[in-house]
């Protein structure tokens, strides 16, 4: 009889994709980013200047890819974080009975 072969499976180290210094869902960004401003650039060149166009093209595209990799700081899974003191109160009274069933 043939048994069956295994063979070990590879899973990863559990890291995020990284590429050029993007990590996860900031590549796809990235993309976006410079596609975008890929075709505002050709799209006022065109109607415009090439020269506008080729100002427009890089300085968004380089302002985009300012604010994502300002965001990418802020990790994959960006929370609200709150500043401040929070102060929990000691005694809270609960009751999930019904008052008239008592």
């Amino acid at each position: 009889m043939n048994a069956a072969k295994t063979f070990p499976v590879y899973k990863g180290l559990q890291k995020p994709l990284t590429y050029k210094g993007l990590k996860g869902k900031f590549i796809a960004w990235g993309a976006v980013a410079l596609v975008s401003g890929l075709v505002l650039g050709g799209v006022s060149g065109a109607f415009i200047n090439m020269y506008l166009g080729s100002v427009v093209a890089l300085s968004s595209v380089g302002g985009m890819l300012y604010y994502i990799l300002s965001q990418q700081k802020k990790g994959l899974h960006s929370k609200s974080r709150h500043n401040g003191i929070f102060i929990q109160p000691l005694n809270i009274k609960i009751r999930y009975e019904n008052k008239a069933n008592l």
